[in-house]
């Protein structure tokens, strides 16, 4: 089968816009200043940043020389540098985005939901309380359709016209609403200590084997990684575009939002002397906390908690679109399918499976557990030892557009073996937690 011309970004800007979309999303507003409250403040950080350049930017790296060398989605990509045995990789790719957008959208659909209620009513003593309401049901499901609609609609209008067109328009607004958000959280009673326990430092804690994991799966998982996101975006740059410049751009901006929304959350949360409620439940201070905190800001409260859903949906967006993105371009490849056809019906598909997350919220922790411990890790694993062992000349690919650069040899010597010793060993680390969480599921 022919493959049909492939569109291309118009600008750096533009594939570099798309990129940090893919990697902000709902996770850098909550799941990352959670887990650095957590475990050890600022030593988390440390942790983050160390596992983000040893792991995650080598990954990343990795994904970008693949889409970019090959000019294919994901399956074609791994086939025409590996081979045919290398096909199963990309399908874990394919079925991960298919996987994750499934429930990703159905939180993205409360976002919506929030941001309707208070845009429309305001935020009042109750708005906590109807999180179960929102959370499940058939208003979830038509939240997680509206969501998937627009999603589909923005990806059918293509790469140019569609995706890279909203990135240019979204993630500015995003920026500029977080350290808006940010700029006025810093004037509350409660900033110092808000900002006291979200950087309290602690050393101690990040000896613990599950913190390891943690700031690793949020390396992956807040960088796209594993998935096949940035292999795909990739495909549609030119040989001129220095992958590791961009590769670090595109790290940094995902950590500097994420860094920026915890010193959103905790002076809100503090200054509403709400500190009690901070749990392990990303889902509770989104959708439970956070909304108590803004109805008991009064007028203000509603002015910010329209700009914090906002900025909530506008992540979320951006990230689906990547999602759907994996799934899109590999059936434009592999079917011939037209890119509207292919949008359409792989999104419709992914919204019927989507309909037991936007039932019952065990069923999405736990899908989100397979995909975020199983799919990603282990996909990240499979493609460092794809590009250290099995791919011919992965450093003649990166040198494109990036002539000057000598340290290549090390990014190499990492696939090969630092990136895989080290996801084996958190993979040993998640599987367990993943197995007891489908047995419990199904138990109950």
């Amino acid at each position: 089968m022919s493959i049909k011309p492939r569109e291309h970004w118009s600008s750096r800007t533009g594939f570099v816009m798309a990129a940090v979309g893919s990697a902000v999303g709902l996770g850098n507003m909550w799941r990352f200043s959670y887990l650095t409250a957590e475990n050890g403040g600022a030593a988390f950080v440390v942790l983050y940043l160390v596992v983000t350049l040893l792991v995650g930017l080598p990954i990343l790296l990795a994904e970008l020389v693949v889409g970019r060398g090959s000019q294919r989605s994901p399956i074609r990509a791994l086939v025409h540098f590996g081979g045919r045995a290398w096909t199963p990789l990309g399908f874990v790719f394919v079925a991960a985005g298919f996987l994750i957008l499934s429930y990703y959208s159905v939180i993205a659909g409360w976002t919506l939901r929030y941001a309707g209620i208070v845009l429309f009513s305001g935020f009042d003593a109750t708005i906590a309380d109807r999180f179960e309401d929102v959370a499940s049901g058939w208003d979830a499901f038509a939240f997680h359709l509206l969501f998937m609609a627009v999603t589909v609609a923005i990806v059918a209008g293509g790469i140019k016209s569609g995706i890279e067109r909203s990135a240019i328009v979204l993630i500015p607004a995003l920026v500029l609403i977080v350290c808006g958000l940010a700029l006025y959280a810093a004037t509350l009673d409660g900033a110092t200590q808000g900002y006291a326990y979200y950087l309290d430092t602690d050393f101690s804690k990040i000896r613990s084997l599950r913190v390891l994991k943690d700031a690793t799966g949020q390396a992956f998982f807040s960088l796209s990684l594993g998935m096949g996101a940035m292999l795909t975006y990739a495909s549609y740059l030119g040989r001129d575009h220095h992958l590791p410049n961009e590769s670090v751009v595109i790290a940094s901006a995902d950590m500097a939002i994420a860094f920026i929304a915890g010193l959103v959350v905790f002076p809100l949360i503090f200054a509403l002397g709400l500190s009690d409620e901070v749990g392990g439940s990303t889902v509770g201070a989104l959708f439970i906390t956070l909304p108590h905190a803004f109805a008991g800001m009064g007028a203000i409260g509603r002015v910010v908690g329209i700009l914090f859903f906002a900025a909530l949906i506008v992540g979320a967006l951006t990230s689906a679109i990547s999602l759907l993105e994996v799934v899109v371009a590999s059936a434009i490849d592999g079917l011939g399918w037209s890119r509207h056809r292919a949008a359409w019906v792989m999104g419709i598909a992914i919204a019927v499976l989507g309909a037991p997350s936007a039932w019952s919220t065990e069923v999405l922790g736990v899908i989100d557990q397979i995909a975020n411990n199983l799919f990603l890790l282990g996909g990240g694993l499979a493609l460092a030892l794809f590009v250290g062992w099995v791919m011919k000349d992965p450093i003649a690919e990166v040198r494109a557009g990036a002539e000057g650069i000598r340290w290549f040899f090390l990014w190499r010597t990492f696939l090969r073996f630092a990136v895989p010793v080290g996801l084996g060993f958190v993979l040993l680390q998640a599987v367990p937690d993943t197995w007891n969480a489908v047995v419990k599921l199904f138990e109950s």
